[in-house]
């Protein structure tokens, strides 16, 4: 059999190998961690030369590390983007592009379900400075055609949206946005490259709460961005150097690098407890109503199955009852972890409208669709019987 020679690296093993030779670090098998704020310069003129931009090379850990740049060349190679920066958070990222690329008057359209401290920091955070924010339904471009005009800068949105799951057509967002040259931002931390690959379908940035499944297991804050080479180094100097100086860790890289290593295979096992998560809710009379874009009763279903080769591993449910039984039920289960975040390896469960979606007022979580018995399950890497045992015992005994 002829081996095939000439074809691309997979996902994995670009994940697990990209930008790195042990044979160049004493043969370590994995890449060391560079725990230092600053680098010498072989010369006084060699250091003046990377100040100006005219030699590569590491100035001051602010600005970059070893172990980021590994990080970052593989985080770009999975989007399909020509770079990629880290962040110290999710939030850090969002504000590192959005102070890199907005100036007062410009004008921003955002889809109105977004995580609760994206949704303050673009209504409360940006406007103080000039910046005009217009919130859509993203689900019906229509509503950003409606608003997109000479002076709008950029569109941004998640899909699937949190907390309850809406996908947004992606390549029809950027024909809209791309007709006044705004930049189209989509915040891809619900399905990770391993699922979902906004710019192959026309997005400009792909940003990240890395904390969330790249990490993996629930023990690191980061953030990434990805886009075209010129957009990254902006944002690394004028945001991320000037404006923020949020910079991700050393520590924390490598505990990413760790994480992407089994972020293909992890992201499979999430997805198929998920969808049987999902049967069993659908299925119990309790259940008053359920979003999972893996089942067919998703509104969205087939636009899911074209953006993503797989649903994730994000649920959201109401029960009848509507939040005085969504508390019970989660004060009654035991293997499910009541806790924000997502994509640990942990089952967890949490109430948006009184937790992450917070920030929300009541008329503005019912117009968007955040009901205040919406709950949220990120479900884990447990075997998957026991999820649905404890569930299940939790349902019942309401």
């Amino acid at each position: 059999m002829t081996a095939r020679r000439n074809r691309p690296q997979g996902f994995s093993t670009r994940a697990i190998h990209l930008g790195y030779d042990p044979a160049e670090h004493d043969g370590a098998l994995t890449p060391p961690i560079y725990m230092t704020s600053t680098f010498a310069f072989e010369t006084a003129e060699a250091g003046s030369e990377m100040f100006r931009g005219e030699r590569a090379g590491y100035i001051y850990g602010r600005t970059r590390n070893p172990t980021q740049t590994i990080l970052e060349e593989r985080m770009a190679s999975l989007e399909g983007g020509e770079a990629a920066m880290t962040a110290g958070s999710g939030m850090a990222a969002i504000s590192s592009v959005m102070l890199t690329i907005l100036n007062p008057g410009d004008e921003v359209i955002v889809d109105h379900t977004i995580y609760g401290n994206t949704f303050a920091y673009f209504t409360q955070a940006l406007t103080r400075f000039g910046v005009i924010v217009h919130l859509a339904d993203f689900t019906r471009p229509e509503t950003v055609a409606e608003l997109v005009g000479e002076n709008t800068r950029a569109v941004f949105f998640e899909t699937p949206a949190n907390p309850n799951l809406r996908v947004i057509d992606i390549a029809e967002i950027a024909r809209i946005a791309g007709r006044a040259g705004a930049v189209v931002i989509v915040d891809n931390t619900f399905a990770t490259p391993a699922l979902q690959r906004p710019l192959e379908f026309g997005a400009d940035v792909v940003v990240h709460s890395a904390t969330k499944y790249l990490g993996g297991h629930g023990d690191l804050l980061g953030g990434i961005v990805v886009g075209t080479a010129d957009m990254i180094k902006q944002v690394r100097t004028t945001g991320l150097r000037w404006m923020t100086g949020a910079t991700l860790s050393p520590f924390n890289c490598f505990l990413l690098l760790r994480g992407l290593k089994t972020l293909e295979l992890r992201l499979e096992r999430h997805s198929a407890s998920a969808m049987a998560v999902a049967r069993l809710l659908e299925d119990h009379g309790k259940v008053a109503s359920i979003s999972y874009p893996g089942l067919e009763s998703f509104p969205q279903f087939d636009l899911a199955r074209r953006q993503m080769s797989a649903p994730g591993g994000l649920i959201a449910f109401e029960l009848d009852g509507g939040m005085d039984m969504g508390m019970a039920f989660m004060n009654k289960l035991s293997l499910v972890t009541r806790a924000v975040s997502l994509g640990d390896t942990e089952t967890l469960i949490q109430h948006p409208a009184s937790m992450t979606h917070a920030t929300y007022g009541t008329e503005e979580r019912a117009r968007h669709g955040i009901g205040d018995g919406l709950l949220r399950l990120s479900v884990g890497l447990e075997n998957v019987d026991d999820i649905l045992d404890d569930l299940d015992q939790a349902l019942n005994a309401l």
